[in-house]
């Protein structure tokens, strides 16, 4: 028994040194401690021992199980520092390489169309206005002269936050607050999100809009016009030709409609503009004297125009660009070529 014992160290010791990784030391520690294990064997055959050797072949095999468990953390501490060794060298920085540059990042075509519209405006003389996308009835409706029973005042039209509290359908509400607080002479544009239940190729229920305002005295259509044609000539060229036509905007009388001819095929007429070969780019008009009542302007002495455009119906235009969708799918593979 004694010799079975020592054998079976023997060969512990020889399988313990040979590990070379976890999983064959522990499968070593089962082979010789585990429930079935060679030392686990030994230990049930005591019984069968005569009185006098039992207890020396016990303590026997209890030091060589306690040598073979001894042995077994030796070599796992030992294997263990090897492979911190090896993970250290293999995550080691070498300083020398060149570092990896990131991607620089660009703005969004939308904001960057927006920016340069204002730009264009500022240029011109108009100064920047901004206001909250949440907004009251009276500024969003009633104090732009949109009389109660207007189809755009129902839900199918507007996001209502609560009663008497909206989403501003466009930021010509700005335009009040800011008249509120100035007297004229008046210049701004006022950019930002706005917000109607509509969605479809050319629709998005959130959109970007730049409205104007400019209010004087001795304004007229004429002033209107000229400023009209010196944006779209900045922004789309000096070959772009413009039209108006009439048109109805509760906030502004008499009110038109702008086209310019069509950027894709220079109005020779493509399925772009339908062979018409013009494209609706804004709204504008002569502001309203409800408005001005509203505004505390007199509107006897003061005349002012407003206009209104989509920020992204003019980088569509600009850009050809098929379907709003594609500005607000992050798709860089698009989003990337502006």
């Amino acid at each position: 028994m004694r010799e079975k014992l020592e054998e079976i160290r023997a060969e512990a010791e020889r399988v313990i040194a040979k590990a070379t990784d976890l999983n064959v030391l522990e499968e070593a520690r089962v082979k010789f401690l585990g429930r079935k294990g060679m030392v686990t064997d030994v230990l049930r055959g005591l019984g069968q021992l005569s009185a006098e050797l039992r207890p020396v072949i016990g303590q026997a095999a209890n030091e060589i199980k306690t040598a073979i468990s001894n042995a077994l953390d030796e070599r796992k501490t030992a294997l263990e520092s090897e492979t911190s060794e090896q993970r250290a060298e293999s995550d080691r920085v070498d300083l020398s390489l060149p570092g990896r540059r990131p991607r620089p990042g660009h703005l969004h075509l939308t904001p960057t169309v927006s920016n340069e519209i204002c730009d264009i405006f500022r240029e011109l003389g108009f100064q920047i206005a901004t206001g909250p996308d949440v907004e009251t009835e009276y500024y969003n409706f009633d104090s732009l002269n949109t009389p109660s029973d207007h189809p755009a005042r129902d839900s199918h039209d507007t996001f209502f936050v609560k009663p008497g509290v909206v989403l501003r359908t466009h930021t010509s509400p700005v335009q009040m607050r800011v008249m509120e607080k100035t007297q004229p002479p008046v210049a701004v544009v006022v950019p930002g999100r706005v917000y109607r239940v509509d969605y479809d190729a050319s629709h998005s229920p959130m959109f970007f809009q730049v409205e104007g305002l400019l209010v004087d005295k001795n304004v007229t259509f004429a002033d209107l016009k000229g400023t009209l044609i010196a944006f779209v000539h900045r922004f789309f060229g000096s070959d772009v030709k413009l039209r108006f036509r009439p048109h109805f905007f509760p906030f502004t009388e008499p009110s038109a409609e702008v086209d310019i001819s069509c950027t894709v095929c220079a109005g020779k007429g493509c399925r772009v503009c339908k062979n018409s070969g013009w494209l609706e780019i804004l709204g504008c008009g002569m502001v309203h004297p409800e408005v001005f009542r509203y505004a505390n302007y007199d509107y006897e002495t003061y005349a002012g125009y407003a206009f209104g455009m989509g920020v992204e119906r003019i980088a569509m235009l600009r850009h050809a660009i098929s379907s709003i969708s594609h500005l607000y799918e992050n798709d860089l593979r698009f989003l990337e070529q502006f």
